[in-house]
């Protein structure tokens, strides 16, 4: 069965940091590029970052440049991404998706909340 779990959401004061896992299951990363989305409370679902697959080039959306870092192990078949400099404004669910030509994946979602 092919799956994606994201890990490593939860509170944090502004200005902190978080950093967020995304692990697959039932297949292989290596030839897959994953993305990193977000969603608020009454807000559409918001593109974030993304990391190709070889040679891994990565993307961010402007509101985060500078601040998050994304970054793939493929021999652990796991994807990360780092967030520092957080905001209260980075409040959101956080998604990964993995996508090779026709196919996606989405993986459940984890809870970010930068409140003081």
């Amino acid at each position: 069965q092919v799956q994606l779990v994201e890990s490593g959401g939860g509170l944090v004061q502004p200005g902190g940091s978080l950093a967020l896992s995304c692990t697959a299951s039932g297949f292989t990363l290596d030839y897959w590029s994953i993305g990193w989305f977000r969603q608020a409370p009454g807000k559409e679902r918001e593109w974030v970052s993304c990391i190709s697959s070889a040679p891994g080039s990565t993307y961010y959306a402007g509101s985060v440049k500078g601040r998050f870092t994304t970054s793939r192990n493929n021999a652990k078949n796991t994807a990360f991404l780092q967030m520092n400099s957080l905001k209260p404004e980075d409040t959101a669910v956080y998604y990964c998706n993995a996508r090779i030509l026709i196919l996606n994946a989405w993986g459940q979602g984890t809870q970010v909340t930068v409140s003081s």
